[in-house]
C-alpha cells in the first residue's frame, strides 16, 4: 500500500473503522485490485472506489465525523467516486433513517430501518435472487438494515418480500448483507465492474 494509484488495475479502499475490513481487503486483493484501509480524508486520494462496511453505524458515523471521513466521503461520491456501503454502510449511505438521529452520508435517496431484520440473535443466511446475476446469491444477514422506501435515481437489485436489501445507483451499491464473509467474490466483482466502471 504505497499511496500511488495501482498501475494494472484499480485501487479500492475500505473504510477502516469497523466491520469486516480484513476480509474485504483479502477479497479485493484475490481479484486483483490494489486494496487500501482508509481512516483519515488523506488516505481517499487516488482512489477508485470507497466500501463502508459494517458494524455499528452509529458508532461508525462519529467516528467519520470526528475525523473528517464523513464530509471526506461525501466530497468522493459528488465528484463521481464509487462507493459501496455493506450492513452498516448502507445504513450510512441512507438519506433517512426510521430510527434515532444519527451521523448519515446521505447518498442514496431511501428511508432505511435500521437492524430491520432484528438483532444478533436473529441473524441468518437466505438466498437471494439478484438482478443481473444468473444463479442466486446467498446473503449473510447480521442485524441487518433494509431499505423501506427508495426514491427516483434508486435500481432495486434484490428484495426478501417488499424489504430492499441490494440496490444500486449511479455510483453507489448498497447490500444488507456481508459479502466478505462468503467465498462468493460476485458482488465485490460487481462493484469493481459495473459500479468503479474498470
Amino acid at each position: 500500500m504505497t499511496g500511488e494509484r495501482h498501475k494494472d488495475g484499480c485501487r479500492i479502499g475500505v473504510v477502516a473503522v469497523q466491520g469486516g475490513v480484513p476480509e474485504h481487503l483479502r477479497i479485493l486483493e484475490e481479484l486483483g485490485a490494489e486494496a487500501a484501509e482508509v481512516r483519515n480524508v488523506e488516505d481517499l486520494e487516488g482512489l477508485d472506489g470507497v466500501i463502508v462496511p459494517g458494524g455499528e453505524s452509529t458508532a461508525i458515523g462519529r467516528i467519520m465525523v470526528e475525523s473528517g471521513l464523513l464530509d471526506g466521503i461525501r466530497s468522493f461520491f459528488y465528484k463521481g467516486g464509487p462507493v459501496w456501503g455493506t450492513c452498516a454502510g448502507m445504513v450510512l449511505a441512507a438519506s433517512a433513517t426510521n430510527g434515532p438521529r444519527q451521523p448519515m452520508l446521505g447518498l442514496m435517496n431511501a428511508l432505511v430501518e435500521r437492524n430491520g431484520f432484528g438483532r444478533q440473535v436473529s441473524s441468518f443466511e437466505r438466498d437471494l435472487d439478484v438482478e443481473g446475476f444468473e444463479e442466486p446469491y446467498t446473503g449473510v444477514f447480521i442485524r441487518a438494515p433494509y431499505y423501506e422506501d427508495v426514491g427516483p435515481g434508486v435500481e432495486v437489485l434484490s428484495k426478501i418480500d417488499d424489504r430492499v436489501v441490494a440496490a444500486k445507483g449511479e455510483n453507489i451499491l448498497v447490500t444488507a448483507f456481508h459479502p466478505e464473509l462468503t467465498d462468493d467474490t460476485r458482488f465485490h466483482e460487481y462493484f469493481i465492474q459495473e459500479v468503479c466502471g474498470l
